[in-house]
């Protein structure tokens, strides 16, 4: 059983940036990938990050990790209406990323609500 836990999530402006972090035990041997559900639309892949990787990259998007910290960063930037969602971490506990796709992770965070609004 992994539990992992999101963070950072709030209220941006337009254009603005945000950091969300996953943090769960063990995290650094694992492949971490980020969703988001926006309200009325399925849950959407963003990217995954490996055990090996340092980060990855999905538009203005960014994600990295800290294997001390236990912890995966979802780094966003440049954000819009359009990118507000509940943000969540999902992990099958194991070292190379799988399909991008709801039903290929076992364990997932509680989410995070992201709103960008002016």
């Amino acid at each position: 059983q992994v539990q992992l836990v999101e963070s950072g999530g709030g209220l941006v402006q337009p254009g603005g940036s945000l950091r969300l972090s996953c943090t769960a035990s063990n995290l650094g041997y694992y492949s971490v990938a980020w969703f988001r559900q926006a309200p009325g639309k399925e849950r959407e892949g963003i990217s995954c990050v490996g055990a090996t990787e340092g980060s990855t990259y999905w538009l203005d998007f960014t994600i990295s990790r800290d294997k001390a910290k236990n912890t995966v960063y979802l780094q966003m930037n440049n954000l819009k209406p359009e990118d507000t969602a509940v943000y969540y971490c999902a992990t099958n506990a194991v070292s190379t990323c799988g399909p991008l796709t709801q039903g290929a992770y076992d364990f997932w965070g509680q989410g995070t609500q992201v709103t960008v609004s002016s």
